[in-house]
């Protein structure tokens, strides 16, 4: 039996109303949705470590919420799991027809153009001819923001060079300095919303993914946090039992003690 038959069949004797798990039997897309995000972050996190032998896991724990998600729909006769490994098959043999078909090798850009136009028909096909109607809601706000500016940039609205962008950062930081000075928080939440943006086209700008860069700023801050809290630790102390001066002072040695030896 080839592993993905033998998963298939465990999902289903989850499922089974008579005997099978009462978690998994009353669980709908709904419920499980949150899940499947969550183990998507969750390969990331392992891609990031480097961690390949936890990806192997990470990989498996996706897989499955694909054959959840597929196994509920065949209960309400929608589709199955085949018809998703189906429909994906078609999909990537449809935008790739210099592999699959007849047309020349292109270049990677080339191949990223001739992408993007094949998208814009299978958009009209679904009668979702708008530019940015089939960005998905779901994204994480950053990785969305990014997806849409690019999006728009290919149909030719977006900024000439980051010269422009940097402009628009202090014009939004200083929109924002104003109503927070203003009290307005309602405003300044609208306003810091409009300074992320912007950071997300920068990023684009960059060619770099915001999400990645924000994780890795994360894993900085962590680190370098945890440097003050060992150095705290050596005098039996805590981080409340010190102060933000002393700290900032740790901090900046945690920077130093990064930097490679010359």
């Amino acid at each position: 039996m080839r592993p993905i038959d033998r998963l298939l069949g465990v999902m289903e004797k989850l499922r089974d109303p008579r005997d099978g798990c009462p978690w998994d039997v009353e669980q709908t897309f709904a419920t499980i949705a949150p899940y499947t995000i969550e183990e998507a972050y969750e390969v990331a996190d392992a891609i990031e470590r480097a961690d390949l032998v936890e990806l192997k896991g990470e990989l498996g724990d996706l897989l499955f919420q694909v054959v959840f998600h597929a196994r509920m729909a065949e209960e309400q006769g929608l589709f199955a799991f085949d018809d998703v490994a189906t429909a994906i098959a078609d999909k990537l043999e449809r935008r790739h027809p210099h592999v699959f078909g007849d047309e020349a090798q292109r270049s990677s850009t080339q191949q990223t153009l001739a992408w993007e136009a094949i998208k814009a028909e299978e958009r009209k096909d679904r009668k979702k001819p708008g530019v940015l109607d089939d960005v998905p809601v779901g994204l994480p706000a950053l990785t969305r923001a990014a997806k849409l500016t690019r999006r728009a940039g290919r149909v030719g609205f977006d900024w000439p060079s980051t010269d422009e962008v940097f402009d628009k950062l202090a014009e939004e930081i200083e929109e924002l300095r104003v109503e927070i000075a203003a009290g307005d928080r309602d405003k300044a939440r609208e306003e810091l919303g409009d300074l992320l943006f912007v950071v997300a086209n920068l990023a684009r700008k960059l060619e770099v993914e915001p999400e990645d860069a924000l994780r890795a700023a994360n894993a900085k801050f962590v680190r370098r946090f945890g440097f003050i809290e060992a150095e705290l630790a050596k005098d039996g102390r805590t981080p409340d039992q010190s102060t933000l001066e002393e700290m900032d002072r740790l901090w900046d040695a945690a920077k130093v003690a990064e930097k490679p030896a010359a």
